[in-house]
């Protein structure tokens, strides 16, 4: 947050030519949530500006390179999604006419991050055409500053100053250099020998003045930049252990223990083995690779694991129960892999998202000081990490948890890499890494959630939470408030000791929320932190305990309370940094969740424009039975935006058959 005189002192200091935009709606980040608000908002008529740190919409399926949708079977079978989803799978579909271009293992459809880009951004093009609303698209813009005051009913976002960055002149592309290399010139207001800047200054659309909140900011990037640059409460990492948080490996709490993150990058299987020279750096990463297990540890079977191209299917083969096309020249895998290209920093001497305090050392707090906040040095060795997999994959003969002599080279392989490859960069890698876990806002206090409502492990696991870990770990009375929790109407005499919790059934259901807006599945599915600094030393282990909440989950919502953070009214999360656990997280985070928590945030901040009211006044009632909340649902579920699965309620006990 910027003092508006101070902010305009440093601005013109650094530089004269500066534009104003004006905006119905205001998104931030363009990854899958971020594309989602804006295709619903265009779809309304709405005037949309979006901002994306990279230059391709898309997040996950594009820039990150995970071009490989992560779902559920049931909820594939069902094809039961949001529509704006249903409508970019058929695209792609179309794109390539055929369902799997990848022939991958892991999905339904595997593509070319690039394709990803195109295809998702035709349909924001069209989204405007159909709803004749207006997408004014900022690639390679990130936001600077932004400007909060105080308002009659509370505080908002009234202008927000962005930079937008492109080659200067005699500089190589945008996409030359790795994101370690350029993060911090894209946030420095001064021209430099890579970027010419531009500077721009996000306002409300001028027909809104007179309504109480006259635009909607939407937070969808990745890493939640717009809740510590506003300063808002928010969690990092592992939660302290209670009943709501069972399977926490951390007693106290670990702010530094986030899941790892990856840059992906893609290889060409080659009918003639490949020169692939061993960089540098690759002795100080190779004591980490691994095939991680016995039933993974096979070439071919990784390679065809997110294959993304398969042009020329070879005869069906199988490995581990796995039946898959045997690799072809010509096919290209993207590469994400958990003892590979992921990198799982969870010290405070390496994490890759700074807390507050981190924050306010490094000075990002200050007016006009904010530089992303990430920490530079984990970035630059997550692209080490990741190019050293690579030769580790082709020429290596290590394995860290399997032993020596399991791992086989195999140099028939590209590493794929330009502008026209399929991560769009000269360098290989992803543009941006894929990011699994982000700061998670602390929403408002409501009944039975004083310090701020969040989704919690119990909200959505289908552990089995009478185990004697857990009657042990959390002592009496935190166990008895655990199964308390699970237990349906039975909860109340379980909390008051007249029903011993043994008992009681466990209900077989993740929680129902009477606002929700939006629907996910996935497993918790962790990638845990490592144990020490740096990640790669040899020997390092996963942090004691971060598996304990792994497992299959229920089909889950995502209520309205999770999207509206605390303090400032007119600012909505999407995407990964809605008010989550940890171990929560690790469900919400794959691509159809983050599309439809967008499709949430875009549609509430266009609900709370026509209807001149804050989102936050939709849930202030502590039964959340608001009229015009219902409004706003029914408005979801008619457009083609569930709510809620099938025949999932509180009177039936079929949960368990969902896959």
């Amino acid at each position: 947050m910027v003092l508006p005189f101070v902010l305009a002192n440093n601005v013109a200091m650094a530089k004269t030519d500066q534009e104003v935009v004006q905006c119905d709606i205001l998104v931030v980040g363009g990854g899958l949530a971020g594309s989602a608000a804006a295709y619903q908002a265009l779809l309304a008529g709405k005037t949309v500006c979006l901002s994306e740190i990279t230059d391709w919409v898309g997040g996950q399926i594009s820039s990150q390179g995970t071009s490989a949708l992560d779902e559920r079977p049931t909820q594939r079978k069902l094809n039961f999604f949001p529509k704006g989803y249903q409508e970019l799978t058929e695209r792609l579909h179309n794109h390539y006419s055929r369902p799997n271009p990848g022939g991958c293992w892991v999905s339904t459809m595997c593509f070319l991050p690039s394709d990803g880009h195109k295809v998702l951004f035709e349909q924001l093009q069209d989204a405007a055409i159909k709803g004749k609303g207006q997408l004014k698209w900022f690639p390679a813009t990130v936001i600077k500053d932004l400007e909060i005051k105080q308002t009659q009913g509370g505080k908002q976002i009234i202008s927000a100053i962005a930079i937008q960055r492109s080659p200067a002149p005699g500089a190589p592309s945008l996409n030359s250099q790795p994101l370690s290399k350029t993060i911090k010139d894209a946030y420095t207001f001064k021209d430099s020998a890579l970027f010419h800047k531009k500077i721009i200054k996000f306002v409300p659309s001028a027909k809104n003045q007179g309504l109480i909140a006259p635009w909607y900011v939407i937070e969808a990037t990745e890493t939640g930049e717009l809740i510590a640059l506003a300063d808002l409460p928010y969690r990092l990492g592992a939660e302290p252990l209670s009943y709501l948080e069972p399977s926490s490996s951390s007693i106290e709490g670990d702010p530094y223990c986030l899941q790892g993150f990856t840059y992906t990058f893609a290889m060409e299987r080659t009918a003639e083995p490949q020169v692939n020279p061993m960089p540098t750096f690759y002795p100080q990463y190779s004591p980490y690779y691994s095939y991680e297990l016995k039933r993974l540890a096979d070439f071919d079977f990784v390679f065809t694991y997110r294959r993304i191209s398969n042009p020329n299917p070879g005869p069906e083969t199988s490995f581990s129960g796995i039946s898959y096309a045997t690799p072809t020249p010509g096919d290209i895998s993207m590469q994400n892999w958990t003892w590979g290209n992921d990198y799982r920093p969870g010290t405070s001497q390496d994490n890759l998202i700074y807390t507050r305090e981190q924050l306010q050392a490094d000075g990002q707090l200050k007016p006009s000081s904010w530089l992303g906040g990430l920490r530079v040095d984990t970035l630059g060795k997550a692209e080490e990490n990741s190019l050293g997999y690579y030769y580790w994959l082709v020429e290596g003969t290590t394995d860290s948890q399997l032993g020596d002599g399991v791992k086989k080279p195999d140099p028939r392989h590209r590493f794929l890499k330009g502008l026209d490859s399929p991560m769009g960069t000269e360098h290989g890698l992803s543009k941006y890494p894929y990011i699994r876990e982000s700061r998670h806002i602390i929403g408002r206090p409501y009944f039975g959630y004083e310090d701020g409502f969040r989704i919690t492990e119990i909200d959505i696991s289908r552990a089995n939470y009478q185990q004697d870990y857990y009657r042990e770990a959390l002592g009496p009375d935190k166990y008895r408030h655990l199964l308390g929790f699970l237990s349906g109407l039975e909860g109340f005499k379980v909390l008051d000791g007249s029903l011993a919790a043994d008992q009681v059934k466990q209900r077989s259901r993740s929680t129902i929320y009477p606002d929700s807006v939006g629907i996910g599945h996935y497993a918790i599915d962790l990638h845990p932190c490592l144990s020490i600094s740096p990640p790669e030393a040899p020997g390092n282990r996963e942090k004691a305990g971060e598996r304990r909440g792994q497992g299959i989950a229920y089909p889950f919502q995502i209520p309205l309370r999770s999207i509206i953070p605390q303090k400032i009214d007119n600012l909505l999360i999407s995407g990964k940094s809605i008010a989550l656990s940890h171990i929560a997280a690790a469900a919400y985070r794959v691509h159809s969740f983050e599309w439809s928590s967008g499709i949430a945030a875009g549609e509430t901040a266009i609900f709370s424009l026509e209807k001149n009211l804050l989102p936050y006044q939709l849930v202030e009632n502590p039964l959340l039975n608001d009229p015009k909340l219902k409004e706003l649902q029914l408005r979801l579920e008619k457009s083609g935006n569930p709510t809620a699965f099938p025949n999932t309620s509180v009177f039936n006990e079929s949960w368990q058959d969902w896959k």
